[in-house]
């Protein structure tokens, strides 16, 4: 007897169709897996036939043939363990297979029948439900992360038992109701930036950064308060919309990083990797290629604390996503891509003792330490960096103050205001923000009066910036003058823009 039952696996943070094809065959007894897989696929045959007996089936003593298709796809995890056993079900005559074509079945199955949860469901669902599968089979955990996807019954099922019911009778089973949870008024940080005195120049580069998704670093001598202003991005960035958040809680659900079974991820991901981080945890890859840190930071922030101290192999990795909003690793026998929109934030000290310009505490460092030190950017990472901030120590009046600094919320509205008015402008051109235009949306959007382009022309002469530098500048101006309410890009635009392109290298 021959069955097939679909299942599905995970290609980048793609859900892929996989066809489960089962056939029981006189013979000595023996299991066959074929199509590819890993050796937690082969392991599989194990699992499922203790899983059967257990459960009070009988395991076919015969030839047992076992495909999984396209043959040319490589099969990894334990995700096909629940699709074998009904299979070997099916094939064997123990469980009526006329509703097999209408639902697509994901899981793993453990000694005793019963179903565990797996990685990445939440992009599985939405496949099933693009290529318009009836419904979806998943273990009862997995089920309310599968539910937040529209147009697609979610049945989350305990046990071999259950699902054998099932398919006796679906009607008889109820679909899960998703938990109604998204909040696109979410509030997403503990952070505040009243609580940080002075700096009114790093504050003010922060909301520009927000507003228009432009790449930050600042340099400054340590207890300045460059990581204090960095995790305080993350409270003055608008929510995520919805499909936002369900674009972010696919990439955790490959990664296994997804909490709170069932509910979206709501908040912009804030993500801080080690400076001891490899090249592979930072972009991703391996075998099968997982998401990186970059990937994780999708649609919020990756913050790079001590920039200087990471190796400048692994920031060179960086330099290919932060222009195209992807990263592509390539394998042997396959190209995955991964979205990384995210906004880069650095901070570092300006020389190795850190004390480099710094008014209080004189610089032990010689020119050729600090050039050494500054070596580890290269200048075309640095050129990507379209916001480059000096934060100097506080004043000791300004330490003892007690004004307290404007609240996030209201910042907040300023940078929601702004992306709005850009959003306008792109209409459908799958732009969120100024920090993503392209060469012809400089033209249209970004066009200079007469005293703006000679201040342009300036600078670059007298900083030596390059093309692409100077595009970072109208990008730049062109947020200020959102935020300003403009239409037109205005000389003082233009002029604070260039403020932030002034380190050069720090040499």
């Amino acid at each position: 007897m021959l069955s097939r039952v679909w299942s599905a696996t995970i290609i980048g943070i793609e859900g892929v169709k996989v066809g489960v094809e089962v056939d029981v065959s006189g013979g000595l007894p023996k299991t066959t897996v074929v199509g590819l897989p890993d050796t937690a696929v082969q392991e599989s045959r194990e699992r499922v036939k203790a899983a059967l007996k257990n459960s009070g089936f009988a395991f076919p003593v015969r030839q047992i043939t076992i495909n999984l298709s396209p043959a040319d796809l490589r099969k990894e995890g334990p995700i096909f363990d629940l699709p074998i056993s009904i299979g070997i079900l099916a094939a064997s005559e123990q469980v009526d297979p006329t509703y097999l074509e209408q639902f697509l079945f994901l899981g793993e199955v453990s000694l005793d029948g019963s179903l565990r949860a797996i990685a990445g469901v939440l992009p599985m669902a939405v496949t099933a439900s693009k290529l318009g599968f009836k419904g979806i089979v998943v273990p009862k955990d997995n089920a309310q992360e599968a539910s937040v996807v529209e147009q697609i019954e979610v049945y989350g099922l305990n046990n071999i038992n259950e699902v054998a019911d099932f398919l006796q009778n679906p009607s008889a089973f109820s679909p899960t109701i998703p938990e109604l949870n998204f909040d696109d008024s979410f509030h997403q940080s503990n952070y505040n930036l009243r609580d940080v005195k002075g700096q009114h120049h790093a504050r003010r580069a922060l909301e520009i950064a927000a507003a228009g998704g432009h790449n930050l670093i600042f340099v400054g001598p340590p207890g300045a308060g460059k990581t204090m202003l960095a995790r305080r991005m993350a409270s003055i960035l608008p929510p995520l919309s919805f499909s936002e958040a369900l674009e972010v809680s696919q990439i955790y659900s490959v990664a296994g990083l997804l909490k709170n079974q069932g509910k979206l991820i709501q908040e912009r991901p804030f993500r801080s990797p080690h400076h001891s981080a490899s090249g592979v945890a930072l972009v991703g890859g391996g075998s099968f290629p997982k998401p990186g840190e970059i990937s994780l930071s999708h649609r919020g922030i990756l913050f790079l604390d001590e920039l200087t101290e990471f190796k400048r192999s692994v920031l060179e990795f960086l330099r290919q996503p932060l222009e195209d909003g992807f990263v592509t690793i390539s394998r042997a026998r396959q190209s995955v891509a991964f979205p990384a929109q995210f906004t880069l934030v650095a901070s570092t000290n300006p020389c190795p003792c850190g004390y480099y310009g710094d008014t209080i505490q004189p610089c032990s460092c010689s020119p050729r330490q600090r050039e050494q030190y500054w070596a580890k950017l290269s200048g075309p990472l640095l050129d990507r960096i379209d916001l480059q901030v000096v934060v100097s120590r506080l004043k000791p009046e300004e330490m003892t103050q007690q004004k307290v600094g404007e609240d996030s919320e209201v910042v907040k509205e300023r940078v929601a205001k702004a992306r709005i008015k850009a959003q306008n402008r792109f209409h459908n051109a799958k732009i969120s923000c100024n920090a993503q235009m392209r060469s012809q949306h400089l033209r249209e959007y970004c066009s200079l009066d007469d005293t703006s382009r000679t201040l342009l022309e300036n600078a670059i002469r007298k900083l030596g910036l390059s093309a692409r530098a100077m595009d970072r500048i109208l990008k730049v101006s062109r947020t200020i003058a959102d935020l300003a309410g403009e239409n037109n890009i205005q000389p003082p635009h233009i002029a604070e823009a260039i403020q932030y392109r002034t380190i050069d290298r720090m040499q």
